[in-house]
């Protein structure tokens, strides 16, 4: 039996359905940021784990300028 690998938006929809379920009715709020700040981490910390901690080659494969791939590592604390 093949198992069927889930795409990422499914894994964020799922996630999302189940945020909204552990809320129980109350209202969330800011949600966007919260959203951006939990997904940029984890995905600065992969890629610069695959590219082997070169900036340069992240930053392409991100397909942001180096300098702010840099400003975001300082922002959520990945670098010195």
């Amino acid at each position: 039996m093949s198992k069927r690998t889930q795409s990422i938006e499914d894994c964020v929809r799922d996630s999302l359905e189940s945020y909204f379920r552990d809320l129980k009715g109350t209202e969330p709020s800011a949600m966007y940021d919260m959203i951006l700040q939990v997904v940029e981490r984890p995905l600065l910390q992969v890629v610069m784990h695959h590219a082997e901690g070169n900036q340069s080659r992240a930053a392409e494969w991100l397909g942001i300028n180096r300098n702010t791939l840099r400003r975001k590592l300082l922002d959520h604390k990945l670098i010195p």
